[in-house]
């Protein structure tokens, strides 16, 4: 089955292939996770871009406002490569602003 997904905000639109209703729910989850994250969660603007960073061969995904400069990390799942927003530090710590931060030049860290 097909299924056509538009973001709430309407900048994307989607065609996902399924086996089942319980795949297509999957996918439209996944979906939205990454691309329906519409304001930076530090100064509410919805003016994002997304932004890959190679870094020594690395790749590194976010979403990155163009307003305040703050960035929401995404991740990469081991298994099967699928990008995820970081909400959480390293120690498992929920992260304030929904993970958004920014750089302080000041404190020389991220905020």
């Amino acid at each position: 089955m097909k299924v056509t997904y538009t973001t709430s905000n309407g900048r994307f639109a989607v065609e996902l292939d399924s086996d089942s209703q319980k795949d297509a729910f999957e996918s439209i989850a996944q979906f939205q996770e990454v691309f329906e994250e519409g304001v930076c969660g530090k100064c509410g603007s919805e003016n994002l871009r997304f932004v890959v960073r190679n870094v020594e061969d690395n790749l590194f995904y976010e979403i990155r406002c163009q307003d305040c400069g703050a960035r929401l990390e995404l991740g990469v799942m081991k298994k099967g490569g699928r990008l995820y927003p970081r909400r959480k530090d390293k120690d498992g710590n929920w992260l304030s602003d929904k993970g958004w931060q920014r750089w302080n030049s000041k404190t020389k860290s991220l905020e």
